[in-house]
């Protein structure tokens, strides 16, 4: 029998967050069900002390009914996580220096606090950086910040998607059509506004019929949704209005999966979160892959479930 854990989860407030489809809030109250001890910190409240990693932590207490999900933080106190067997890194992007530094900061623990993910291996996987280890599985891409290599880029190709490197939830993402007069525009905004790189990539017309989220756990594909773009709007995502819709993984789909697991188990990425528009993949979500509450209501698929069994095993064994 498993015995009772100690986590710490380092996430935004629960009052920011949509309990109604939150990912974390999910993770989370499934591990108060089993008698875990739920522990709640922001990354403003890491500490690094005399060789030890701190946190200003509260436990805290998760309600939730068919239509209400709620929360109570209790009083916050400084404690070392090495206290704590699992970190769960949940955090959502930007992917900035905070982020970076929070990585850092939580590398030190001992390996006797297990971090989900491996801090080390999030902090050199960015999404849209990490996926082109998997260029043969992508989209024609282009990352860059010449002016002269994306217009030959877009002469090339005619419609074309253009990305902030960084940027999370489809937010800065562009649809650029062939005919669009706001090209120079939006790269003068892009680039006027930070000194990173653009991802560009061709337009995959299949994003029409969804862009499928498929999370995987230690490597192994276990669920997916269909994000349906909404009527005049190119992104999927659920943050801007994409509808999720139940879905099968395909073939292709499997093929993908195959293809990343290895690296996955091996970096300790254990839970993961990748966008595939027809027979390709676009990102790999290590940060805080959302998107378990719409596969467990369209597919009955429990993954917050899994996943405890899954770190249970880890840490008892």
């Amino acid at each position: 029998m498993s015995r009772n854990l100690n986590i710490a989860f380092l996430m935004d407030p629960l009052e920011s967050l949509d309990l109604d489809g939150d990912t974390t809030f999910a993770l989370a109250l499934e591990a108060q069900r089993r008698k875990h001890k739920i522990n709640f910190f922001k990354p403003e409240d890491l500490m690094f002390k005399f060789n030890d990693v701190f946190a200003n932590i509260c436990e805290f207490e998760l309600f939730s009914t068919e239509n209400i999900n709620k929360f109570k933080y209790g009083d916050k106190n400084t404690k070392p996580l090495k206290d704590y067997d699992v970190v769960m890194m949940r955090q959502d992007p930007p992917f900035d220096m905070s982020y970076i530094t929070a990585t850092h900061i939580l590398e030190k623990l001992p390996t006797s606090t297990l971090v989900v993910n491996n801090p080390f291996e999030v902090r050199n996987s960015p999404e849209k950086i990490f996926v082109t280890n998997f260029s043969h599985l992508m989209p024609k891409t282009i990352i860059t910040r010449s002016v002269k290599d994306i217009k030959d880029f877009r002469a090339e190709f005619s419609d074309i998607i253009i990305k902030p490197l960084y940027g999370n939830g489809g937010q800065g993402v562009f649809h650029v059509l062939p005919e669009d007069e706001n090209f120079n525009s939006i790269l003068e905004m892009f680039f006027s506004q930070n000194k990173e790189p653009l991802m560009i990539q061709e337009y995959l017309k299949d994003v029409r019929g969804g862009d499928k989220r498929i999370i995987l756990l230690n490597g192994e594909a276990v669920g997916a949704i269909n994000r349906i773009p909404k009527l005049g709007e190119s992104r999927s995502n659920m943050h801007v209005g994409g509808r999720p819709n139940k879905t099968e993984l395909t073939d292709r789909d499997m093929f993908i999966c195959n293809e990343i697991s290895e690296s996955l188990k091996m970096k300790g990425l254990y839970f993961v979160g990748i966008d595939v528009i027809g027979n390709y993949i676009t990102e790999i979500n290590v940060t805080s892959p959302t998107g378990i509450r719409e596969i467990r209501k369209l597919n009955s698929i429990a993954i917050e479930e899994m996943f405890w069994d899954f770190i249970e095993e880890k840490i008892n064994n």
